[in-house]
């Protein structure tokens, strides 16, 4: 099923963080990981409409890398694949 944002908002894959161990061999759960700060835009919307009618393209297109906010976006899954939804503006910055 593919997932088409509205507006000025764009789906997002989070980037896998890397596995994490401590120098004593500890393995940290993925319970205790901090969420993903960074991913990759898969659909972005068509852009925001001002009060006026003009439609405003969206600075992002897809496949960029992004960083975003910590507690951004709206999670959801589909195919198995965990997304997020959220509005351009919550994005901080391309990366590369």
């Amino acid at each position: 099923m593919q997932v088409r944002p509205l507006a000025d908002r764009v789906v997002v894959k989070p980037l896998e963080a890397e596995e994490l161990m401590k120098k004593g061999g500890i393995i940290i759960p993925d319970t205790a990981k901090e969420k993903p700060q960074q991913g990759e835009i898969m659909e972005i919307g068509t852009g925001r409409v001002t009060d006026d009618g003009k439609r405003i393209d969206l600075e992002v297109k897809k496949g960029d890398k992004v960083l975003y906010g910590k507690y951004s976006g709206t999670e959801v899954t589909r195919n198995g694949d965990e997304l997020l939804i959220m509005r351009e503006t919550d994005i901080l910055a391309v990366v590369g």
